[in-house]
C-alpha cells in the first residue's frame, strides 16, 4: 500500500512539475513567434525598398535569433517529454508490479474464502474458541477479514484506473513528441532560408564599406550629442548640490525614483510593438567585423508613423534637435534619465510632466535606409549608463 501511495504521489509530482516547465517553454516560443511575425512584417515594410542596408540586415538578424529561441524552446520542451516518457514508464512498471501483487493477495483470500464459505465451518471456527472473549475476537476477525477483501478489489479498481490513464497520457506524450519533432524540422528549414538571405546582404553590403564607416562616424557623432546633452543636466544638478554627489533630489522626486528603480524588468516599451535591433554596450559590427561599436542604449525597429511614449511619469528635462539625428526628448524620473531620439517630431516641451505611456512623438522613417523606422532609446541613473533591456518588459 506504501509503495502504491508512492508511486501515485510521484506521478503527481511528475505531471505538476512538468505542466510549469512547458507552460515556462510555450510562453517564451509564443513570444518569439510573435516577434517573428513582427519582424516578417516590418521586413516586408522595408522591402518596398529594393535598396540593401544595414537596419534590414539587422531586422533579419533579430529575426534569426529569434528562430533560434524557438528551436531552443523546442529542445527543451523535447528533453522534458522524454524525462517525462522515462519517468512514466518507470511509474507504469511499479503500478503493474503493485497491481500483479495485489491481484495474488486476492485471488489467495478468494480461495481462502471459498474454503470457508459455509456457515457451518464459520460457526465452528467461532463455537472452537477456548473463552468467550476468543470468541468475539474471531467474530472481529472475520468481518475485518472481509472487509479488507472489499477493500482490496477497491484498490485493484484504483491502481487499475491509474495505470490505464498513465498509459493514455503516456500515448498522448510520444505523439507530442513526434509533433515537436516535426516542428522542429520546420524550424530548421526557415532558419537556413534566413540565413541564406542573410549571407546576401551581408555580401552586398561588404562592397559599401565606405558608407557603412561613414554612417558608424554619423552615429558616433549622434551618441555624442546625446551625451553632451545629458552632461548638461548632470552639470546643472551638481551646481545644486554643495557636496556634487548627485542630484539634487526633492522628496517627490525621490519616491519617483524608488518607484522607477522598483518597476526594474516591468517597465513597458517606448513603443506599442517593436524589435530591438541594436543592444546595448560594445560588440562587432553586424559587417565589418573589424570594428567593435558601442552602444549607450538600444534601437528598436517599428512601423512606419509609430509614436514613441514614455515609459514612466516624469518631467521632460530636454527637447533638442541634433544634426543628422532628428529630435531627441529626455525625461527625468528623479535621479533617472529616459533618452528618446531620432524622432520626427515632438508633441511635448521641457518642464512638462509627464504620465506612463504618454506618447512624446513620431520616430523618423528613414527612406533612403529601406524605409525603416528606428528610435534609440537609453536609460541612465545620473551619469551611470544602463542596459534598457533589464528594465523593460521581456514579454
Amino acid at each position: 500500500m506504501k509503495r502504491m501511495l508512492l508511486s501515485l504521489c510521484l506521478l503527481l509530482f511528475i505531471l505538476t512539475l512538468n505542466g510549469q516547465s512547458v507552460s515556462e517553454l510555450r510562453a517564451k516560443k509564443s513570444n518569439a513567434e510573435t516577434q517573428i511575425r513582427l519582424t516578417s512584417s516590418l521586413l516586408e515594410e522595408a522591402r518596398k525598398s529594393e535598396q540593401s542596408s544595414l537596419s534590414k540586415l539587422q531586422l533579419l538578424n533579430s529575426q534569426i535569433s529569434y528562430r533560434n529561441e524557438i528551436i531552443e524552446s523546442i529542445n527543451q520542451e523535447i528533453g522534458l517529454v522524454d524525462w517525462s516518457i522515462s519517468n512514466n514508464n518507470e511509474i507504469i512498471g511499479m503500478l503493474q508490479s503493485d497491481l500483479k501483487r495485489l491481484k495474488k493477495e486476492y485471488a489467495s483470500m478468494i480461495r481462502f474464502a471459498q474454503k470457508n464459505k459455509n456457515s457451518y465451518d464459520m460457526l465452528i471456527f467461532l463455537f472452537s474458541a477456548e473463552s468467550m472473549n476468543q470468541a468475539y475476537k474471531r467474530w472481529l476477525y472475520l468481518r475485518q477479514y472481509a472487509k479488507y477483501r472489499r477493500s482490496q478489489a477497491e484498490i485493484i479498481h484504483l491502481v487499475s484506473g491509474v495505470m490505464d490513464e498513465n498509459l493514455a497520457k503516456l500515448s498522448e506524450r510520444k505523439k507530442l513528441k513526434t509533433e515537436l519533432l516535426n516542428g522542429k524540422l520546420e524550424e530548421f528549414r526557415l532558419l537556413e532560408k534566413e540565413r541564406g538571405q542573410q549571407n546576401d546582404f551581408v555580401a552586398t553590403l561588404q562592397k559599401k564599406q565606405k558608407d557603412l564607416k561613414r554612417n558608424i562616424r554619423e552615429q558616433q557623432k549622434i551618441q555624442d550629442e546625446l551625451n553632451r546633452q545629458i552632461q548638461k543636466i548632470l552639470e546643472e544638478e551638481a551646481r545644486k548640490t554643495a557636496d556634487k554627489s548627485g542630484f539634487s533630489l526633492t522628496p517627490e522626486q525621490k519616491l519617483i525614483a524608488a518607484d522607477f528603480e522598483k518597476n526594474k524588468g516591468r517597465m513597458p516599451w517606448p513603443v506599442e510593438r517593436g524589435i530591438i535591433t541594436e543592444h546595448f554596450g560594445v560588440h562587432a559590427h553586424p559587417v565589418l567585423k573589424q570594428i567593435k561599436v558601442r552602444s549607450n542604449g538600444i534601437d528598436i525597429s517599428t512601423n512606419v508613423g509609430a509614436k514613441a511614449r514614455a515609459v514612466f511619469g516624469g518631467e521632460v528635462s530636454r527637447v533638442f534637435a541634433i544634426s543628422g539625428g532628428n529630435m531627441a526628448v529626455i525625461i527625468r524620473h528623479g535621479s533617472f534619465l529616459s533618452v528618446y531620439s531620432n524622432l520626427r517630431e515632438v508633441t511635448v516641451k521641457s518642464g512638462e510632466k509627464i504620465a506612463l505611456k504618454q506618447e512624446i512623438g513620431t520616430i523618423f522613417t528613414d527612406q533612403s535606409d529601406g524605409n525603416t523606422t528606428v528610435m534609440k532609446f537609453q536609460i541612465w541613473k545620473e551619469s551611470q549608463k544602463l542596459d534598457p533591456e533589464e528594465w523593460i518588459s521581456q514579454y
